[in-house]
């Protein structure tokens, strides 16, 4: 699965010299988060709906309405919006995403290709791709198995399958005491007793759904 699959194509963007207030409207219109900051065909930055709360005055300033007004007027997203962007190439496999969303402690992801903007990947468009890849809205039997940490035990488990269908399988990594936690979901003829035959096949099963 790639970040181009599950992306927002074309969204919503302001360029830095729109106004504070109006990207504020924007995002309340459209119930974004954020905005893409886009001079001509060139990503400059970005601002999300954070930024410009804390670009406002407090509630207890001891401005007035007509000091607070001019000031807005004045202000733009220039001056509020976050630069250099973390941004995502649309080919990349969602997982690259994600990684970088976890890793800069961030919830979207710009998409850009040849230095255009292409879309944004958020972490609803995330879960959305995870979603399917885990085939929670197919149903059928979810089970988890504790592996040894071993080449060929991945097609123990697999070979135990039939003559069910395997539609989503995950690793949750190495754990304690070398064992590698495998889950894997099946449908189909058979899936109620898939957990059986990998105990028979001298696998250790440790929830079954």
């Amino acid at each position: 699965m790639f970040v181009s699959e599950w992306m927002t194509a074309t969204p919503q963007t302001v360029s830095s010299k729109t106004p504070v207030m109006e990207a504020m409207q924007l995002l309340r219109k459209g119930g974004y988060r954020r905005l893409p900051v886009v001079d001509g065909d060139k990503l400059v930055g970005i601002v999300t709906d954070r930024d410009l709360k804390e670009a406002t005055p407090s509630k207890a300033t001891t401005l007035s309405v007509y000091e607070l007004n001019y000031l807005l007027s004045k202000l733009t997203v220039h001056d509020v919006m976050v630069t250099p962007v973390i941004t995502v190439a649309p080919e990349e496999p969602v997982e690259n995403a994600a990684l970088l969303m976890e890793e800069h402690k961030i919830s979207g992801l710009p998409v850009v290709s040849g230095g255009t903007l292409q879309g944004i990947f958020t972490i609803t468009d995330m879960l959305r791709a995870i979603v399917a890849m885990l085939g929670l809205k197919e149903g059928g039997t979810r089970v988890t198995v504790s592996l040894p940490d071993e080449p060929g035990v991945l097609a123990r488990a697999a070979s135990a399958a039939a003559p069910s269908n395997i539609i989503a399988v995950v690793t949750a990594g190495v754990q304690a005491g070398h064992k590698r936690e495998l889950v894997l979901r099946v449908t189909g003829e058979g899936a109620e007793s898939f957990p059986e035959r990998l105990r028979a096949g001298g696998l250790e099963v440790t929830d079954v759904r």
